[in-house]
């Protein structure tokens, strides 16, 4: 290229451009005159010859570049439509299982045991409820039969006494239900059809997909199919106690209308059991919500109480709950903390159940999507009404398989809303940057978006993949702020190039300067987000591939079409907008003209034509001629102070202590989420937990009030049958004196100068309390009275509230005590009672605390608080005559005690497998969680009789660790009265095993498979003291500590044992790999791009010179990035490392851009600035800076922008994805524009020119470090050193 062709040559750019605008303006108007061009004259005007020659004539000729155009809007277009008509719906996985690492020894395990589970009973819930009497029953039938064994080979042998005594004991010790049992194993083998008969009658609520084929009923809404969960939350006090009044009858009128929903009746679930429930009958007999609700509003009617939940008056809260809490089924409604000396809840569950068939279909198999598609559209109608029921004292939070779908695709609907709000801008400010080109931002945002589409087609028809994963939406706003750069590339340059008096020079200069630059940056970019393809999480896997495939589809659409419009615009656009942009500033001109100064004026600043573009671009770029280089020294030892402090705050940034948060911390999904760790039995569906199904209609009698009783029903308060209350009435004295003094007396008489207070700030004038202890009234508070150090001459005494005894030696005595109740009751109302620490120590009592400050500073203390009967309570107009109206069912006779808390699967639970070797997924070749989970591997040496000894030593040893089991959470066997009763026959280690604490009608964990008359295999289940609530790297210890004492119990056994073989496994062990080895493989990722990104800028700059600056400012970037995140309180979750991984090939653009134009400007030296190096290196830095500092801040203005919506995402990576990305942008920019063109300065080579030669060497030196650090991996490996892997396992 000649140097006066090249645009860094600035000493001829002022006097050229304005010729040039003269030119292009003539020759516009000649063009739009015309409005046609020669093709002959275009081919004989090409001057320069070979390849570029044909580039440069194609996109200058319109007939070509216009086909060009259509050719690259109609392919990604063709290949959509082909991909819609003819490949397979792209699915949207947005769950949390599409970060499951399939090759994970964890998830290899607990799918082994998924599929054996899967073969053996036909489903997997995941609390496994479901599985069917029907293993235990055969496990009893092999067992007696090995018993029958034993006792025939014994009697052979001579020596069947020892046997015969134990199987005779043992047998009359049974029962009658267990010899009815063996009777029948014999003489009728139990199938599995006939067993899940038996299933179908005993449990109709289970779901459908767990039982296909299984419901033939005609009753209309029998069955529990499907549920909606309803979790309130308690909010507003420090207490946080569910039971109070005003929060049940918040609840009591929510589900209320839950029932009041005009299809509810259509839905419901409607058991013969509520038939018996007169009340429910104006519901159509529909099943209430299975609620603490049934006992807290019971109803009367026909002189019985229904626990139904209907009824319009709160019972007495402490006596439903004491009954309530009999059952063992009422730990599911509460959270972990309630127990019986403790009777309050943070937070109380209701389930809504809904049933089918639905009207007018014959069973539930009848046309089951379309009753699963109707129930869906009847069940998000809810959405809006439970969204605006939570109150300031409950916060109601809705869930269900089908609701909290709805929720989550709706959340990630709306937030992919905001990428088109993003675009929007991003073309805004295009249309800003190209003059006002609309034919520019036009096909600026098209290569965009069809590129988009093609990448799309590759993803999924290429490279086969099925499902959209979401983390794929960030591609949505990040792809349009990359694409935009390379647009604004293309346009910078050619305009640029506008001294190239030559059409087809000034476009071949555009090709080959932008191309290159934008190819580089580009292929970064891809780089490092396909160095997350190597990650073992399939979600960042497709993440990586999906990302990479649209920055590169990316680069190619604009690589073509950004010439073609150029060319187009250049030469039939230009001068129409040219010409649209001077009427309308003519007209504005004119129009001023008419109007006065004061009505309006025109802008004319807002009307840029193209000769004032490129006269303000000319200017920007001179901008900096008079402003001087930074030091250089100054630059570089704030770079390097930057640094360290950097890396000192980046590398106490810590491992997440929480579970990954997925949505907005205030979310009711991710509240939910929160919530389930907490929650009694989570996951378990309670259908006859309620009062509805535990409890019988109850007689009123004793309950019923006469005629004479109603007269004096005020009467009936238990605080009245105590006859120790009292009224403390209270009077003040404030004539003289500041603050008032309080006069507490059980005298009504008001002497003077005492008076009665006025109702403000919170003041009383009396209260009910107790003079003796009654019920839960047993605080005790003392009155003294002093009438020394009186405040006032005229003040008669003063009287002070304690809780401890009156100090006489200050002259104080005691006046009276009371008894009040330290906790909210039923009925009673909360004082606040305050004392002056300085003299003269007198009390005050009030309603609020604001009332309760006696003065300013430290005088006056908060004292306490207690709760008296509440007076309003006494009057006769107040209280019900309804007979369930404060009804206390555990008033007269009590309710018994109260039931132990089952185990409801409140922690992790793990099993212990014996007769699975693992799955084999030899058929399932990628790493995707949607598909062909693989098949089971049997151990065919596993006799479970031969083993019986082992393996119930196994389950005693493991179920006394109570560091790793809850007391009562072993579940060794399947659920069964009689085969523990069975099974110590065949061994003495039998005997004692422990028996889990299950809800009643709750199905063990434990599980065996059978098959052809044999046991193939055994699963211990037990629930461990693992809190599923905490981080993966803190649960990480609770796997190891299972993993070695599971090792160390193996290694007891001989090792032609098959129980060696046996693992340990558990689903939350797979979902904390998860976001470990995810951090792993990301801090892989962000290394692997990182020495892409080397290689790639050694290969471009050929000079090691020339990649030190762009390393350095790389490095401090990173680290800088790392410490705004210790900053901002932020974890290494999975999150942060994989927006770690993409910063690296983010980061090096703008570097990379500077350094492009450094070399540049190394072609068009001045000769005066040869002589001198330092100075000559200087002038390049300029002189690059000049050249790309507009286009790079324009770029990094586009991607920040284009960053910004996700900050008010509600799905958190999200939010926190787009806040790295605008951050890395921001700090990449400032570090390219100050720390880059320093380190150019100071360490660029001056004289260095790139060339073929130095191209070479660099590529050589590239393969050579990369040959040497791979011969010293295969060394270190020789030499028995373990080198880690991404996805956990060591090289």
């Amino acid at each position: 290229m000649e140097s006066d062709d090249d645009p860094l040559v600035q000493h001829l750019w002022l006097e050229e451009e304005e010729d040039d605008i003269l030119v292009n303006s003539y020759r516009g108007q000649r063009l739009c005159k015309k409005c046609h061009c020669s093709f002959k004259r275009l081919f004989y005007d090409l001057n320069v010859k070979g390849f570029w020659g044909v580039v440069g004539w194609i996109f200058t000729n319109p007939y070509c570049t216009t086909l060009i155009l259509v050719i690259g809007c109609m392919i990604p277009i063709i290949l959509t439509i082909v991909m819609l008509m003819h490949c397979s719906t792209l699915d949207i996985d947005i769950s949390y299982n599409a970060f499951e690492i399939r090759n994970h020894v964890s998830s290899q395990r607990f799918d082994a045991l998924t599929l054996a589970l899967k073969s053996q009973f036909g489903s997997w819930g995941r609390n496994r409820r479901d599985l069917a009497e029907y293993t235990s029953a055969t496990l009893e039938k092999l067992i007696i039969e090995e018993l029958q064994k034993l006792h025939n080979n014994a009697s052979q042998l001579g020596n069947a006494s020892p046997v015969k005594a134990t199987y005779r004991s043992t047998k009359t010790q049974q029962s009658d239900r267990i010899q009815l049992w063996k009777k029948d194993l014999f003489s009728h083998p139990v199938t599995k059809e006939s067993h899940v008969g038996y299933r179908v009658r005993r449990a109709r609520a289970v779901p459908h997909k767990n039982y296909p084929n299984t419901y033939i009923n005609g009753d209309t809404q029998t069955h529990a199919l499907w549920r909606m969960e309803l979790v309130f939350l308690a909010r507003g006090d420090d207490e946080r106690n569910i039971f109070t009044e005003e929060r049940l009858l918040t609840i009591h009128d929510i589900e209320k209308k839950v029932m009041d929903h005009p299809r509810f009746r259509e839905f419901c679930w409607k058991p013969h059991e509520v038939l018996k429930d007169m009340p429910l009958g104006s519901y159509s007999y529909c099943s209430p919500p299975s609620s603490l609700m049934t006992y807290f509003f019971p109803t009367a009617q026909g002189g019985r109480i229904y626990y139904d939940g209907m009824g319009q008056k709160l019972a007495d809260i402490h006596g439903s709950l004491q009954l309530a809490i009999t059952h063992p089924e009422f730990y599911w409604y509460v959270d972990e903390g309630l127990t019986a000396e403790n009777m309050k809840s943070s937070l109380l569950r209701s389930e809504i159940l809904f049933g089918a068939p639905l009207p007018n279909y014959y069973s539930v198999d009848d046309r089951w999507e379309e009753q699963h598609r109707k129930f869906q559209k009847f069940v998000i109608s809810y959405v809006d009404l439970l969204a605006s029921q939570s109150t300031k004292k409950v916060q109601v939070l809705y869930g269900g398989t089908d609701l909290f779908d709805y929720e989550v695709r709706r959340t990630f609907k709306n937030d992919m809303l905001l990428a088109v709000i993003s675009s929007g801008c991003i073309a805004v400010l295009v249309y800003i940057l190209t003059s006002f080109s609309a034919f520019l931002t036009f096909f600026g945002i098209a290569s965009i978006g069809l590129s988009c589409l093609v990448a799309l087609f590759l993803y999924h028809v290429v490279f086969g993949i099925q499902y959209l994963g979401i983390l794929n939406g960030v591609a949505a706003f990040v792809i349009v702020g990359i694409g935009v750069d390379d647009v604004f590339v293309f346009i910078n340059t050619f305009r640029q190039a506008s001294h190239l008096r030559n059409p087809q020079e000034r476009m071949i200069h555009t090709i080959k300067t932008a191309g290159k630059a934008t190819f580089f940056t580009s292929f970064t970019t891809a780089a490092a987000y396909a160095a997350n393809i190597f990650s073992q999480i399939p979600a960042v896997h497709d993440f990586g591939l999906f990302m990479s495939l649209i920055v590169a589809c990316c680069w190619v659409a604009v690589l073509f079409i950004m010439p073609a419009a150029l060319c187009i615009w250049s030469q039939y656009i230009s001068p129409l907008e040219l010409s649209c942009y001077s009427s309308c500033q003519h007209m504005c001109k004119k129009k001023a003209s008419n109007i006065s100064q004061d009505s309006g004026e025109c802008d004319d600043s807002l009307l840029v034509t193209d000769q004032d573009s490129l006269a303000i671009g000319g200017i920007l770029q001179y901008l900096d001629d008079d402003i001087p280089l930074l030091s250089v020294e100054e630059e570089a030892g704030l770079y390097i102070i930057t640094l360290v402090i950097s890396i000192g705050f980046a590398i106490q940034l810590r491992a997440a202590s929480r579970t990954p948060l997925l949505f907005s911390p205030d979310t009711n999904i991710q509240v939910l989420l929160d919530l389930k760790y907490n929650l009694s039995a989570e996951g378990i569906s309670c259908v006859t937990c309620s009062g509805v199904f535990q409890e019988k209609p109850q007689p009123l009698l004793n309950n019923m009030r006469t005629s004479s009783e109603k007269k004096k029903r005020g009467q009936n308060f238990p605080w009245n049958k105590a006859g120790g209350l009292r009224t403390v009435y209270v009077t003040k004295y404030e004539d003289d004196v500041q603050p008032a003094v309080y006069r507490f007396s059980l005298d009504s008489s008001v002497p003077l100068p005492w008076h009665q207070p006025a109702t403000r700030n919170g003041e009383i004038p009396s209260f009910k309390v107790y003079t003796v202890p009654y019920g839960n009234f047993t605080k005790k508070l003392t009155v003294c009275s002093s009438i020394v150090g009186l405040p006032s001459p005229k003040c008669p005494a003063k009287w002070m509230i304690t809780s401890l005894s009156c100090n006489t030696r200050k002259g104080w005595k005691l006046d009276f005590h009371f008894y009040a109740s330290a906790t909210e009751q039923r009925h009673t109302q909360k004082l606040y009672f305050a004392q002056l620490r300085k003299a003269p120590y007198h009390s005050r009592i009030c309603i609020a605390p604001p009332g309760c400050i006696l003065s300013a500073g430290t005088n006056g203390p908060n004292q306490g608080f207690f709760y008296v009967p509440y007076e309003k309570a006494f009057s006769l107009s107040n209280v019900e005559e309804t007979p369930t109206f404060d009804f206390n069912p555990c008033m007269n006779e009590g309710c018994g005690k109260p039931a132990v808390r089952p185990l409801v699967d409140t922690g992790a639970m793990v099993f212990v497998v014996f007769g699975i070797l693992g799955v084999n997924r030899t058929r399932k070749q990628d790493n995707h969680v949607i598909g062909d989970m693989g098949s089971v591997i049997y151990d065919e040496s596993f006799d479970l009789f031969q083993e019986i000894g082992n393996l119930c030593k196994i389950c005693k040893a493991i179920s006394s660790n109570s560091d790793l089991v809850k007391p009562g959470g072993a579940q060794c066997l399947p659920s069964g009265y009689s085969v523990s009763t069975f099974l110590q026959m065949l061994h003495p280690e039998c005997k004692s095993i422990p028996e889990p604490n299950l809800l009643p009608g709750q199905l063990s964990h434990g599980a065996v498979g059978v098959k052809d008359g044999k046991v193939q295999w055994i699963s211990m289940a037990f629930e461990s003291t693992t809190y599923k609530g905490k981080s993966s790297f803190q649960t990480y210890a609770d796997y190891l500590k299972w993993e070695n004492y599971l090792q160390e119990q193996l290694r007891q056994f001989s090792e032609q044992s098959s129980l060696r073989h046996g693992f340990q496994t558990c689903e939350h062990w797979k979902q904390i790999f998860m976001e470990i080895i995810g951090v792993q493989s990301a801090l892989y990722s962000l290394i692997l791009s990182l020495v892409i990104c080397v290689a790639a800028v050694a290969v471009f700059t050929t000079h090691v010179l020339l990649l030190l600056p762009v390393l350095l400012t790389i490095l401090g970037v990173i680290c800088l990035m790392v410490a705004i995140m210790y900053w901002f309180g932020w974890e290494m979750g999975a999150v942060e490392a994989i927006s770690l991984s993409i910063l690296v090939g983010s980061s090096v653009d703008y570097c990379v851009h500077l350094v492009e134009g450094y070399l540049l400007a190394g072609e068009n030296l001045p000769i005066a600035e040869t002589d001198d190096k330092c100075k000559m290196g200087k002038w390049r830095t300029l002189a690059a800076v000049r050249h790309v500092g507009v286009a790079i801040v324009s770029s990094a203005i586009t991607t920040v922008i284009a960053t910004i919506p996700l900050f008010f995402c509600i799905i958190t990576p999200f939010a926190k994805f787009g806040k790295i990305v605008a951050l890395n942008t921001g700090i990449s920019i400032l570090y390219t524009l100050t720390v880059n063109t320093a380190l150019l300065s100071i360490l660029a080579p001056s004289d260095f020119y790139r060339s073929r030669r130095s191209f070479i060497k660099a590529v050589l030196g590239v393969v050579t470090i990369g040959g040497g650090g791979f011969c010293i991996c295969l060394v270190l490996v020789r030499l028995g050193i373990k080198i880690p892997l991404p996805n956990g396992s060591t090289l």
